[in-house]
């Protein structure tokens, strides 16, 4: 695609004039490339036990900024597909996405849409504001509607740190449905098969100003909840040392809480999980 066959030469697509969007930029010279788009044959519809679902992922606000975190686990029907997905990325610095729904789809709109935030920067000459990253991946969303149809769903939860917004409210979460639709939440959510049962553990657990420990052991907690109650979503794998991801966007861009933080902080969740098992209770 990138190459002329006479000379190595860029192609006349490269000099069209266009958006700066790379999705649109595909869907007009190699539409064949996008997976998002392409349907399952007329009357077909993929079978649930077949394909690979990640389960629950989640996002809390806190002092600093916007934490997101995920299980690591995904089913096909009854069985465990893979236990250490990992289903929380970044988009760019100041951006990451978690996703629950049909992982190969998934994976490949994660791809394409930290292609699309750094295409735009390139052609703009500007990084895209917060709310028009949260467009830009609805429109995404769209997209694969017929294949959602057909079974084939990808529900994205999208958080970024906004230095435009008031002090105390530049953590921001957004979620979407099947069909593109948008809605920003305040203070938390959760996606998946098992979030009803994370966000009412952090119904009970969120507070403003949460500290980065604090808000790590609320997703961990909530996690935990959701794997306790949803088959489909899998827990803290103390023997495996396989651990939920989180990711915290601060100021300072993106981190990923490393590997001996998270350990840590699940093995102190799991021993007070012994004599409480339900967790703690809300704080007055």
């Amino acid at each position: 695609m990138t190459w002329n066959e006479n000379g190595g030469r860029l192609g006349e697509e490269f000099f069209t004039p266009g958006s700066s969007s790379f999705t649109e930029f595909l869907a007009a010279h190699r539409p064949e490339l996008l997976s998002i788009r392409r349907m399952l044959p007329d009357g077909v519809r993929a079978a649930p036990d077949q394909v690979p679902h990640g389960t629950t992922v989640l996002a809390l606000s806190y002092r600093d900024g916007v934490l997101i975190a995920g299980d690591r686990r995904a089913t096909m029907g009854n069985l465990i597909a893979q236990r250490d997905l990992e289903k929380v990325h970044p988009a760019d610095d100041y951006t990451a996405v978690a996703f629950a729904g049909t992982v190969g789809l998934a994976l490949d709109m994660v791809k394409l849409y930290q292609v699309e935030l750094t295409h735009f920067e390139k052609i703009e000459g500007v990084a895209m504001t917060l709310d028009g990253k949260a467009r830009r991946l609805a429109g995404m969303i769209r997209q694969n509607l017929g294949q959602a149809m057909q079974g084939l769903a990808v529900v994205p939860l999208l958080t970024g740190y906004d230095p435009s917004a008031p002090e105390g409210e530049r953590g921001r979460i957004f979620s979407f449905d099947v069909a593109g639709g948008l809605y920003e939440k305040t203070d938390f959510h959760a996606e998946g098969s098992g979030s009803p049962y994370a966000r009412g553990a952090l119904k009970k657990l969120f507070r403003k100003g949460l500290d980065r420990r604090e808000a790590t052991l609320a997703a961990l907690q909530a996690l935990y909840d959701a794997a306790d109650d949803d088959s489909a979503t899998g827990g803290p794998d103390i023997n495996r040392r396989i651990f939920p991801i989180v990711s915290l966007i601060t100021e300072d861009g993106f981190e990923r809480l490393p590997e001996t933080e998270t350990e840590e902080l699940s093995r102190e969740m799991v021993e007070q999980r012994r004599t409480r098992p339900d967790g703690p209770n809300a704080r007055p």
